[in-house]
């Protein structure tokens, strides 16, 4: 009789084990749903990762399924090799990287289908239409490199310069401001989207500096000397990589109830200077420094023979007063001139097109890597297009100086872009998810310069965004990691005169027989 009831123990404790194994095997994702209901339309999901195009080396466009259910199937597929499935009982898609990884390499070309499973509460399950992406035959550059910072009034707070490695969900700090006074850090600028010879640039207690990485060396360029305190930012390196075009801004933050968005800023005087790397010079030209205009943002042709800006006359004799008259009517131009940087010689100034033409702003220029094409912002006014919810991309065919809106825009803001090293990709700052926070995103631009509907840089959590309150400022694509770590780059900041390592600190003086540059009345 004892033996008799442990057998049946025996059998009842099997027979729970392998019910857990059945669980255990339908929540891996290996049992087919065979009876389900179809439901006409496409699942709601967020992100919205749907109907766009999409690189063969992006991170898996991890999701939340936006529908009432207790349980939650994606099954992912393409024409060639094994799909995915991934089983969820919160909604929450998470895509697994190696399998993601193999799918989309086999696949490029081809469309890229998503099949959505719902259980009701009911038992019932339900198939969604299935979302659609096509995997693009171009790769992206596999790293992203961007500012984070709070979106507050006062403060810059927390500010780091972040690196993101595009295949999957890998993030490295380059910068943090915490460990140099808490300065700023405003731009950085690669060239030919290279980590072989890049610039950072900084503003602490000891004045602003450009830092410059050139073959795993870093130099500290300290430009108190020409330009007092001024800040130096968006700069373009020439194509021969000999020669650097910057900004010198004066730049204001305030505040009005005229629109939705409270904060706006204004550049109260700006100019345009350029550094000489060989001589370690920096010297302006008349037509990039004129007193009665603001120039800003430089991009250059592909060759290397013309600098495209962006020019705006100054309508405040003011330049102390905040806001100054008459800001909200500033509107930028787009120009160019001609350059020889064999002679160090500049040609004349011509206006590509007029803020009187198109009736808004034109800022932020930049030349898509085979010289087709000319990116650019147009808004209502300023040349900060961050603050415009108006503000949208536009592309210009530099061959007959057609451009038009983008596609890829939205209702909400659009601001800085940059190119992919193969000139198929591009992507820019837009608070498209909720008007509020600034997040990168991605478009794909065809041979014709179509572009494909934006996504948002994908995360691990698939509920990221929901919760993360920081920006994502300046995005710039680059084709291979950042050389140097944030430990050896704060050193070098935190070094003041003295040299760190393999690191040399070097000021920027005139070129012999040139004239230096001019410091304009009122910049600071």
């Amino acid at each position: 009789m004892k033996r008799r009831s442990f057998n049946l123990a025996l059998i009842l404790i099997l027979a729970l084990l392998s019910v857990s194994a059945v669980g255990y095997v339908l929540w891996g994702g290996r049992v087919v749903i065979e009876e389900y209901k179809t439901v006409g339309r496409a699942a709601d999901i967020r992100p919205d990762y749907s109907g766009t195009v999409i690189p063969a080396n992006i991170a898996p466009l991890n999701f939340v399924v936006e529908e009432e259910g207790v349980h939650y199937c994606a099954k992912i597929t393409s024409k060639n090799g094994e799909g995915i499935e991934v089983f969820s009982r919160s909604g929450k898609i998470s895509i697994p990287v190696r399998r993601w990884r193999r799918l989309l390499s086999r696949n490029k070309g081809e469309e890229l289908c998503f099949d959505i499973f719902v259980k009701r509460a009911s038992g019932q399950w339900e198939r969604f239409e299935a979302i659609k992406n096509r995997i693009a035959n171009e790769e992206i550059d596999g790293f992203l490199v961007y500012r984070k910072i709070y979106p507050i009034h006062n403060t810059w707070g927390d500010m780091e310069i972040r690196q993101r490695r595009l295949g999957d969900f890998e993030e490295t700090t380059l910068l943090d401001n915490k460990f140099f006074g808490w300065g700023c850090v405003n731009c950085h600028t690669f060239y030919e989207n290279s980590t072989d010879r890049m610039l950072m640039h900084i503003r602490t207690a000891k004045g602003p500096s450009m830092i410059l990485i050139e073959n795993g060396k870093a130099a500290n360029i300290d430009s108190r000397s020409q330009f007092g305190s001024a800040p130096i930012g968006h700069t373009a390196w020439h194509p021969s990589g000999k020669m650097i075009v910057f900004t010198v801004y004066k730049v204001v933050q305030f505040f009005h109830m005229a629109r939705r968005e409270v904060r706006d800023v204004v550049d109260l005087d700006s100019s345009m200077g350029y550094y000489l790397l060989e001589s370690e010079s920096m010297k302006s030209t008349p037509a990039l420094s004129d007193e009665d205009y603001l120039e800003t943002f430089g991009t250059w042709s592909a060759d290397g023979r013309y600098l495209y800006f962006c020019r705006a006359p100054i309508l405040w004799p003011d330049r102390e007063t905040v806001p100054p008259e008459n800001f909200e009517k500033s509107r930028y131009s787009l120009m160019r001139i001609s350059y020889n940087i064999e002679r160090d010689k500049w040609g004349e100034l011509e206006t590509v097109l007029s803020a009187e033409e198109t009736g808004l702003s034109i800022i932020q220029p930049r030349i898509s890597p085979d010289g087709r094409f000319l990116l650019f912002c147009m808004c209502e006014y300023s040349g900060f297009p961050a603050f415009q919810s108006n503000s949208d991309l536009y592309l210009m065919e530099l061959s007959t100086g057609r451009y038009e809106r983008l596609k890829c825009s939205s209702d909400e803001s659009e601001s800085w872009h940059s190119w992919s090293s193969n000139g198929r990709w591009i992507v820019f700052s837009s608070k498209m998810g909720d008007g509020l926070f600034i997040r990168p995103y991605f478009s794909y631009i065809d041979g014709n310069g179509r572009a494909s509907k934006p996504f948002v840089l994908p995360q691990k959590d698939a509920g990221f965004y929901d919760s993360y309150f920081k920006l994502f400022q300046i995005p710039e694509l680059i084709k291979s990691p950042v050389p140097l770590g944030g430990g050896k780059l704060v050193g070098l900041i935190q070094s003041g005169a003295e040299g760190v390592g393999e690191m040399a600190i070097t000021s920027a003086t005139p070129a012999a027989g040139a004239e230096p540059w001019q410091w304009r009345e009122g910049q600071r």
